[in-house]
């Protein structure tokens, strides 16, 4: 089989690594800048460029897509849609995990746990909103950060209203969450794929740090997830529409809680965590599924 993966640098280990585990089992996968690609779209017979040539045929693409790019990225994904190539994740899928707020209001629609979240645009409404979230110390999130950017743990009411007011006078959008003490500064990335989690690592803040990205610092090691918390990232996955996600939740005190469905998750930490050839079981999926054709969005929008 022949794979697309759209993502600017060739060189990051799951790039890498998908890379290889496609042409271990005799597939081919090229890698194209999704910046560089270009479309023809009022064509009866829609295609991509790149580079100043025609890309040819390919049985699945492997959107990789940076937050940074996402409009662009999802723009790039349908047009391969619409030529009839299986996407390892839709790009509807994608831009609803990627709006934080749509992706807590789907889960929260269908039951998922989740902390206590709220979201205001008044400012005249901060008491309120901080209010409902509960009592300090609370956390206080960008809509649009990644990797634990425009996080802030506010450990009083009043640097929690304060923290709300500067990042309103930014013009920002934010949410206010409560803080979850009981998870000790760890959450839980459980990979799901095809509908099952594969592989779960726990990661820990670096000391001092409250937030767990690895990115930041912090640790992974693994992890035996309860059937609750193997139940709720199959869930939440489902939710979103994600084939492949990671789901990071943390351990409260009534349950397994949600706080973020990632589309487009590291392989390196959890695959060094757990031992598991992540990228081996996406090949796997691509597949069993890629080459039914079964393409949801082609021919609609």
């Amino acid at each position: 089989m022949k794979f697309v993966m759209l993502a600017r640098n060739p060189d990051l280990y799951s790039h890498r690594r998908l890379k290889e585990a496609a042409e271990q089992r005799g597939h081919e996968l090229d890698i194209v800048n999704t910046l560089r690609c270009y479309m023809n779209i009022a064509s009866r017979r829609p295609e991509v460029y790149y580079d100043g040539k025609k890309l040819g045929r390919y049985d699945a693409v492997i959107p990789r897509i940076g937050a940074s790019v996402t409009f662009y990225g999802l723009a790039v994904l349908r047009q391969f849609e619409i030529m009839g190539v299986f996407p390892l994740n839709e790009s509807v899928a994608i831009g609803r995990s990627r709006d934080k707020l749509r992706s807590m209001q789907l889960m929260a629609r269908d039951g998922i746990g989740l902390p206590v979240t709220t979201f205001a645009h008044d400012p005249k409404q901060t008491g309120e909103v901080l209010k409902l979230a509960g009592d300090a110390p609370l956390v206080v999130k960008l809509l649009e950060g990644t990797q634990g950017i425009g996080v802030v743990l506010a450990d009083s009411n009043r640097s929690a209203k304060s923290v709300v007011e500067a990042f309103r006078g930014a013009k920002v959008n934010i949410m206010v969450q409560e803080f979850i003490k009981e998870a000790g500064g760890a959450d839980i990335r459980a990979l799901v794929v095809g509908g099952r989690v594969i592989a779960a690592m726990q990661r820990k803040g670096a000391e001092g740090e409250f937030r767990s990205n690895l990115h930041r610092g912090g640790s992974a090691q693994p992890i035996k997830i309860s059937p609750e918390e193997r139940s709720t990232a199959v869930r939440a996955a489902k939710t979103m529409g994600l084939n492949v996600c990671g789901v990071d939740m943390l351990r409260a005190n009534h349950g397994a809680v949600v706080m973020e469905v990632n589309s487009s998750p590291g392989l390196e930490g959890v695959e060094k965590a757990t031992g598991i050839d992540v990228a081996g079981k996406i090949i796997e999926f691509l597949e069993k599924n890629a080459a039914k054709g079964n393409t949801k969005t082609r021919g609609r929008g």
